[in-house]
């Protein structure tokens, strides 16, 4: 439609304007230090080096779990060659099942949307459990007094919700102040570890490939490669970037290999600590307690006090990083037509996903409550109920970015080879490969194993329930794309589009 009304025309464009605000992220408001200290907080190291590495040594028993970080930091890096490539094409707070769409195709994309969704979901819920945990147990120790923990739990979350309607740079700073106490607190223990080893000395058995020999290795690999998750969430905040065509990449590989490295020394600093033949065995004494008593005999009861203090803002630190990336996701798919439009819109002058952000809010608030009641039951195990949450949660979190890793890699090849590029990104296609095998290798020993990762019996019908959560919400999804293909093609095509779909249609309604 034209007008001949120049004023009309004013009024026009101006609504389309602030349309643009409410259906796009704020750009410029990420440089490379808060994206990098967004993503490095969903890692979590401190709960990584006090929670799942005493627990990798003690339920596998396998003493190489530093070179199973370093192996899996190769893998991951390589994996990363093609991913940050693709964010230099596509920029879009969807992320995975963007790149996903522009490779494999719409459809595909909203299977990857719902898949992300849940996994993202499931790996910020499932930290409420532990986080709960953890702090009503400092209560009790520091105050002699009782609380639930569900009750810390739900006051987190309501934190976590009303940070989660602020700026993004503000959640930054946050998650940065956290992130940097705790990483210097781990440093240190390294250091005492190394000055004061145990009677065995500086060993480097930990980093024998003698050490990864057994039928643990497979579900080891599971539990280690959890704890690199975060790293690829930096394509999610591209839009909210100044340069996101150099930032993104640069914090992938500043967070990948960052990561592979500490973990890897943390690691090994707690074999050298207890020593490498006595470690599995202090790991299955002491279990979440290995690193506070390793702490507390090297650098006292003070240091380890804090050091229990900066465990729960490091997992409120990971709260808040799943919490902001879900939020993203959710404003993505509102955007694309993958949910409904309400929650593709952004709020106010902060410019962050409210919506997105009250759904997640209300999805972790009802499963924190329905643990919290099952909580009340007589099971004969107190603590049932919150280890469920954190490591049933956990794992199907885990397991759902694991496979959406490996169909991001195919999905790069796929892309370039269309674009006509294979020649020119041939390096970069080879590394996807070899990262698309290496990862569905892991995302089958996951499933096989899912019984050992969350503590069931093999005949337990969790071992096929909860890994088979992750693959309803494939099939729902790629059903919602089949649907929109046959009754919407144009929303079809405009998945895995975000903030472009937005321009096309702003630039069409400006040439009418």
């Amino acid at each position: 439609m034209t007008t001949d009304n120049p004023s009309a025309s004013r009024s026009a464009a101006g609504i389309s304007t602030f349309k643009g605000q409410e259906r796009a992220l704020r750009a410029d408001r990420l440089g490379t230090g808060g994206l990098l200290l967004s993503v490095l907080a969903a890692t979590a190291p401190l709960m990584v080096v006090a929670g799942v590495m005493p627990t990798t040594f003690a339920v596998m028993g396998i003493v190489g779990q530093p070179l199973l970080f370093v192996a899996l930091g190769v893998v991951l890096v390589l994996f990363s060659v093609g991913y940050a490539e693709m964010s230099r094409h596509v920029h879009n707070a969807g992320a995975f099942y963007a790149y996903i769409s522009r490779g494999l195709g719409g459809t595909a994309g909203a299977g990857a949307a719902l898949v992300a969704l849940v996994a993202y979901n499931a790996l910020q819920v499932g930290i409420y459990g532990i986080f709960g945990f953890e702090v009503s147990g400092l209560i009790a120790k520091y105050a002699d007094a009782q609380v639930a923990w569900w009750i810390p739990a739900l006051v987190a979350l309501a934190v976590v919700g009303a940070l989660g309607w602020l700026k993004i740079d503000i959640n930054a700073r946050v998650l940065g102040v956290l992130l940097v106490i705790e990483v210097i607190l781990v440093v240190i223990f390294d250091f005492a570890a190394i000055g004061d080893p145990a009677s065995e000395g500086l060993s480097l058995h930990a980093f024998n490939p003698d050490t990864l020999t057994g039928a643990g290795v497979g579900t080891a690999l599971c539990f280690c490669i959890a704890a690199f998750l975060g790293f690829e969430q930096a394509p999610v905040y591209a839009e909210e970037t100044s340069r996101p065509h150099i930032l993104v990449p640069r914090v992938m590989f500043f967070a990948v290999a960052g990561v592979a490295v500490f973990f890897a020394v943390s690691s090994w600093a707690l074999t050298v600590a207890a020593g490498p033949s006595e470690v599995v065995g202090v790991a299955r004494k002491e279990s979440a307690g290995m690193l506070f008593t390793l702490t507390d005999d090297r650098l006292g009861s003070t240091f380890t006090d804090v050091l229990h203090i900066l465990f729960v803002t490091g997992m409120f630190a990971a709260l808040l990083s799943f919490h902001n990336v879900v939020a993203r996701y959710t404003f993505a798919m509102g955007r694309e037509g993958l949910l409904p439009a309400a929650f593709g819109r952004t709020t106010g002058s902060s410019g962050a996903p409210g919506t997105g952000s009250l759904l997640q809010t209300a999805v972790a608030a009802v499963i924190v409550i329905v643990f919290a009641i099952a909580d009340d039951k007589p099971t004969g195990d107190p603590t049932a109920p919150v280890l469920h949450l954190f490591t049933w949660f956990g794992n199907i979190g885990a397991l759902g970015v694991i496979l959406l890793m490996a169909a991001a890699s195919v999905s790069v090849i796929v892309f370039f080879a269309r674009r006509g590029a294979a020649g020119a990104q041939a390096w970069r296609l080879g590394t996807s490969a070899l990262a698309a095998v290496a990862l569905l290798v892991i995302a089958g020993y996951t499933v096989k194993d899912f019984d050992v990762l969350v503590g069931a019996g093999p005949d337990s019908a969790l071992s096929w329930v909860l890994p088979g959560t992750v693959f309803l919400a494939l099939v729902v999804g790629l059903v919602q794309g089949l649907v929109l293909r046959s009754r919407a093609p144009e929303r079809h095509a405009r998945i895995g589009l975000g903030n472009e779909a937005f321009q096309l249609d702003k630039a069409a309604q400006e040439a009418s």
